[in-house]
């Protein structure tokens, strides 16, 4: 499966999109305030999250405090009516890739999409410098 890169012009979304570049590492990005997510997407996001509607929803983000949602009450259908008219509710980006997820950007965590031949070599090159 390609890479995916959900997101919305921001920081985190331009970081991801430039680390990916720079490792060499094919994905395709998808705005989500032009494109919104669909609801096989965004169940299918669900389903790989560890926490849940807690890991996606930016709480912080003003969409989020205007409509002062209560998340855990709205039905999963209602959710994704939110998600789809305020694509910003989400965090930002969402990184998807063969089961693997990542919501927003973290310099370690996007590591795990390297391909492991990739990786193995950097390892067995670190390793013969010692």
């Amino acid at each position: 499966m390609e890479l995916q890169v959900f997101g919305a012009p921001c920081t985190s979304t331009r970081k991801t999109r430039q680390w990916l570049q720079t490792h060499k590492i094919p994905f395709k990005y998808k705005n989500i305030e032009k494109e919104p997510l669909t609801l096989q997407e965004f169940r299918h996001i669900l389903h790989l999250t560890e926490e849940g509607t807690d890991e996606l929803i930016a709480t912080r983000s003003k969409a989020y405090k205007e409509l002062q949602l209560d998340v855990d009450a709205l039905p999963l259908k209602e959710l994704y009516e939110f998600i789809y008219k305020y694509p910003r509710l989400l965090r930002q980006p969402i990184i998807l890739g063969d089961n693997k997820l990542q919501v927003g950007f973290d310099e370690h965590g996007i590591r795990q999409f390297i391909p492991r031949e990739a990786r193995r070599k950097v390892l067995t090159n670190m390793l013969a410098m010692d």
